[in-house]
């Protein structure tokens, strides 16, 4: 009896290695994919291109309607691109289903234009409720085609694979201006959600 269980945890631990291997050998694959995406502002500019929006992911905005460290160094990128002339729009994309409760564009758009952006040249998607769903949408409803992304750099690697796969040409632009709480815990994560995004793209492609 006791060999059998040993045997059936041996098995299990192996299960799980192989999975995690897996896991980690394809979040890997996407970082390679789109590592050479990731510009810095200058090197933008250098360019000499225009692109149809600066699109910002949202994330967390506190009770007393502050933003996170992570969103207000989003915000902070994305006013800086726009002021640079890279883009004449800034498009904020989060979670704003029910603005009097939790309003995470509204946010960002007030502190945009705070800090001198037109307001006309904001535009909103309170149903970013995803990274896949913000850049479906981004597509689907603003018919951007060449964008800047904007967030932490663990987070664009699967911003641009997702981009890529929709048929967007995307440049990420690196959002970590400070160092952050618990980011072991979100590149732990983020290994997850990007194979989670890998399948979901395939998904979407057979349809």
């Amino acid at each position: 009896m006791k060999k059998r269980v040993l045997k059936v945890i041996c098995f299990l631990l192996a299960l799980f290695l192989i999975v995690l291997l897996m896991a980690v050998s394809l979040s890997a694959a996407v970082c390679h994919k789109t590592r050479d995406r990731i510009m810095t502002e200058f090197e933008l500019l250098a360019m000499g291109k225009e692109f149809d929006c600066i699109l910002v992911l949202g994330c967390r905005v506190w009770d007393d309607g502050r933003m996170s460290d992570m969103l207000s160094d989003r915000v902070s990128v994305g006013i800086s691109l726009y002021q640079s002339g890279l883009s004449n729009t800034i498009l904020m994309s989060g979670d704003s289903q029910n603005p009097t409760a939790y309003d995470e564009v509204g946010t960002m758009k007030n502190a945009a234009i705070e800090a001198g952006v037109t307001e006309t040249d904001v535009w909103l998607d309170p149903y970013g409720l995803s990274t896949y769903e913000s850049l479906s949408r981004l597509k689907e409803l603003y018919g951007a085609d060449q964008v800047l992304i904007v967030t932490q750099e663990y987070h664009l690697y699967r911003a641009l694979y997702i981009a890529e796969a929709l048929g967007i040409e995307a440049y990420g632009v690196c959002a970590d201006l400070q160092s952050y709480r618990n980011q072991f815990s979100r590149d732990v994560r983020e290994i997850l959600a990007r194979c989670k995004d890998v399948w979901l793209v395939q998904k979407q492609a057979e349809y």
